[in-house]
C-alpha cells in the first residue's frame, strides 16, 4: 500500500453536516477527535444513539480521500474538504481499499484503527442534491459501493496537522473487506 498525506482536518463541537477546517486537530486515544461532536466511548451519530446508546463507537474518526472530491467535481459537484462531515482528508492513500483493521499512523504519533465503510445518508442530499448518487453506487456485479470515507477508532493519540504523513500498516492476513459501520 502507498503511503500519502494528510490535506486538511477539521472538526466541529456541535452537531452539523460539515466540519470547519482547523489548523490541526488533537486525537484521543478510545474517543476520537478533542472537542468534536463525535467524540466518545459509545456511539455518538444521533443514529446509532436511538437505536442503542451503549454501543461502543467505531466512528471515532471519519476519513475522506481528497480523490474523491476530483471525481465528483468531473460530476459538477463542488466540495471541498470538511463539506462531508469528515476529520480527516488525505491524499495517496486508497483508504476505500483497506482492509478492515488496517493502522493508518498519521503525523508523528496518531494511531487510528480502520473499522469499517461510512454509510452515505441522505443528509449528502441536503448538502448538494444529487450527490448522494455520486458517493454511493454499484459495481458490476451489482454490489453496492460506497465511497464517502472510511471509520476508525484512535489507538494512540497525538496532533494532526495539514501535510503530517500518513503510514499505512496492514493487518496480518487474511484480510477482512471494509463493511459498513
Amino acid at each position: 500500500m502507498d503511503d500519502g498525506i494528510v490535506t486538511t482536518v477539521s472538526s466541529n463541537g456541535t452537531y452539523s453536516f460539515t466540519k470547519p477546517n482547523r489548523e490541526s486537530i488533537t486525537l484521543l486515544a478510545g474517543l476520537g477527535v478533542d472537542g468534536d461532536v463525535h467524540a466518545g466511548v459509545t456511539v455518538k451519530h444521533r443514529s446509532r444513539v436511538a437505536q442503542d446508546p451503549t454501543q461502543p463507537n467505531l466512528r471515532q474518526v471519519h476519513l475522506i480521500h481528497a480523490e474523491l472530491f476530483d471525481e465528483v467535481a468531473e460530476a459538477g459537484f463542488a466540495v471541498a474538504p470538511g463539506d462531508l462531515g469528515e476529520n480527516v482528508t488525505t491524499r495517496g492513500v486508497d483508504l476505500l481499499a483497506l482492509p478492515t483493521g488496517t493502522r493508518l499512523h498519521l503525523g508523528a504519533e496518531a494511531v487510528v484503527e480502520i473499522t469499517g465503510l461510512r454509510n452515505p445518508c441522505a443528509q449528502i442530499d441536503g448538502f448538494r442534491r444529487g450527490l448522494l448518487k455520486q458517493v454511493v453506487g454499484r459495481d458490476a456485479d451489482g454490489a453496492l459501493v460506497r465511497k464517502a470515507g472510511i471509520m476508525g477508532i484512535v489507538l494512540t493519540g497525538g496532533e494532526v496537522r495539514p501535510g503530517d504523513p500518513v503510514r499505512v500498516e496492514l493487518p496480518a492476513a487474511p484480510h477482512r473487506p471494509l463493511e459498513r459501520v
